[in-house]
């Protein structure tokens, strides 16, 4: 979710609409999975805009550039090695402050908050 979030916090850092950067940063997201899902990467590329497409082959690599590989694979390592498992453990075990103050601030976070707005608005009526 760090992708979508450092997007939305971008977008309204810019001067966007909060609507706005949750409607690209989390309801497009949707939209993009389901078509890659269905369709492939290629598939998915050949049915976004033009513009888009540049965006994705040229701003894309660098965003998710080396740095960022560097720490996917750091991250990998330390699954692999149960240091992430200990952690986690070590965290459950010992009352799930850090946990708990993590998942409140996401909670609270401005793109939940008009997230929760937008969805309200969006549920179908029946």
């Amino acid at each position: 979710c760090a992708l979508p979030i450092s997007g939305f916090e971008t977008l309204v850092r810019a001067g966007y609409p909060e609507e706005l950067a949750y409607y690209e940063c989390v309801h497009e997201l949707k939209f993009i999975v389901d078509l890659m899902q269905e369709e492939g990467i290629a598939g998915m590329t050949a049915r976004i805009s033009d513009t888009a497409q540049w965006g994705e082959v040229t701003v894309g690599p660098q965003i998710i550039d080396r740095h960022v590989r560097e720490r996917m694979r750091a991250a990998l390592a330390k699954i692999r090695d149960e240091k992430f498992a200990r952690a986690f453990i070590r965290e459950m075990q010992t009352g799930r402050k850090r946990y708990g103050r993590a998942m409140a601030r996401l909670r609270e976070h401005p793109i939940e908050q008009i997230g929760r707005k937008l969805r309200g608005l969006m549920k179908k009526r029946r």
